[in-house]
């Protein structure tokens, strides 16, 4: 199985780039780390964790998608509900929730999840966010737990992935046939300094 390291980047949009950073960055602190851009298009890239980014493409005419509440169902055509980040302890949820009702946004109570505690808010964009912090002493990810009561059919096969469910690999792309094609690699390396 793939080594994961986490979420390289959540890719978002946008209609107002400006207003998109000075909420991540300048407000939540999250590091303007990549920038991209040409007449309408721009895609910028800001620092979560280490390992960690969110991205947002600036497309012109895109508005702000229809709010809805986290976790709330709906029907139609969904993939996404809400983004959670996490934050090292209470302390930094208490300051989000401070920080975001300064600046006018409305941010929710802090909730008890039993494993993480969490607020709730949108970003500019209506982006459904929360923050996350997890409590002391619970852990799902060292020992998972299944409180649903009637679990889907594949969760009743348990945490781990499962041998078999897919066609093995039959061969395995070699060394000397591995390609990777432009995208923006010059830009970005051009940016750094790195070309010329």
């Amino acid at each position: 199985m793939p080594t994961y390291t986490g979420v390289n980047h959540l890719a978002m949009v946008t209609g107002d780039m400006d207003g998109t950073v000075r909420f991540w960055r300048d407000l939540l602190g999250m590091r303007l780390v990549a920038g991209l851009g040409r007449p309408g298009y721009r895609h910028y890239f800001l620092e979560i964790s280490g390992h960690d980014m969110i991205a947002f493409f600036e497309w012109p005419g895109v508005l702000p998608i229809e709010e809805k509440d986290h976790g709330v169902p709906v029907t139609g055509r969904r993939a996404f509900d809400h983004v959670s980040f996490e934050v090292a302890g209470e302390d930094d949820l208490w300051e989000i929730r401070d920080r975001l009702e300064a600046a006018g946004f409305w941010c929710s109570e802090v909730v008890d999840h039993g494993f993480i505690h969490s607020v709730y808010s949108f970003d500019p964009n209506n982006i459904p966010i929360e923050f996350s912090a997890p409590v002391p002493g619970v852990d799902v990810r060292a020992t998972p737990v299944m409180a649903d009561r009637d679990p889907s059919d594949e969760a009743r096969k348990g945490a781990e992935p499962q041998p078999g469910a897919w066609p093995p690999v039959v061969r395995p792309t070699p060394e000397d046939e591995r390609e990777v094609y432009d995208g923006e690699a010059e830009t970005i390396l051009r940016a750094m300094g790195r070309i010329g």
